[in-house]
């Protein structure tokens, strides 16, 4: 498959930590699959040198680029990062995708090719197609049951909101408000989903299969769980609370805020 013309300039963003032992794999498969995008490592000052590393990558080849953080904030910050960057230099399409193997670069054309009818396009595990491999059960149900449950508050009709695979076109990072985006691990995905969703972008899922990281340590943790669900909550009960408020006006119901008669 190739990239369509229309899509422009593609930027892949891989944030890093400590993943010196994938990076260099995951590049060079993803050049193999795309050899025009061209590749942005964020990178949080990993210990293990994989920041190092991408230097020497980026030195071989001029469609790797390299942005060293000073410290780990968290992947969304990394995101938020790689986009600014790319943004300032004239990318068209943006990609998130993992540094660890969890997603193929061999199905990023997929994707790229769904963009022609899209602004925003998710690599989803839970539609008919997608699969999640080496995961066990107690995982699946969570993934599950977190993306029914964010489905249900926000009312954004997808069934991957929290995947981590993805293309947004220039316009959808410019349409909503980066700069008031503070989610940091998977609750960043819903963010910017429920975002683009709300301003009135084309948002389709294409069927991806996922693939448990097979070398490093993963970055999830209670931590990160806790806060998509705390979020996810918080921004639903903002929405209903909302949307009574502008239905009381409609229906000039609303409350008076004045005894005085």
């Amino acid at each position: 498959m190739t990239v369509h013309a229309e899509v422009g300039r593609l930027l892949v963003v891989i944030p890093t930590y400590d993943e010196r032992e994938s990076l260099p794999g995951i590049i060079e498969r993803l050049h193999a699959a795309v050899p025009r995008a061209e590749v942005l490592v964020v990178d949080d000052n990993s210990p293990d040198g994989t920041g190092r590393l991408a230097d020497t990558l980026a030195a071989a080849d001029g469609r790797v680029h390299v942005l060293h953080r000073p410290t780990k904030e968290g992947l969304g910050a990394a995101y938020l990062a790689g986009f600014a960057w790319g943004l300032a230099r004239g990318y068209d399409a943006f990609v998130e995708m993992d540094a660890d193997g969890s997603h193929a670069p061999e199905q990023l054309p997929l994707l790229v090719d769904a963009l022609g009818g899209a602004d925003l396009v998710l690599g989803s595990r839970w539609v008919p197609g997608g699969s999640v491999v080496d995961w066990p059960r107690s995982r699946e149900l969570l993934s599950r049951g977190g993306n029914a449950y964010a489905r249900l508050l926000l009312g954004v009709p997808v069934r991957d909101a929290t995947g981590g695979f993805r293309i947004y076109r220039r316009r959808v990072l410019e349409g909503i408000d980066l700069a008031t985006v503070a989610s940091a691990g998977y609750c960043f995905q819903v963010d910017l989903l429920w975002r683009a969703w709300q301003a009135g972008f084309q948002v389709v899922e294409v069927p991806i299969r996922f693939v448990e990281r097979v070398s490093g340590v993963s970055k999830m943790n209670r931590a990160i769980v806790a806060e998509a669900l705390f979020k996810v909550t918080v921004w639903g009960l903002s929405q209903r609370r909302g949307r009574g408020r502008r239905t009381l006006a409609r229906s000039g119901n609303t409350p008076s805020t004045s005894g005085r008669g």
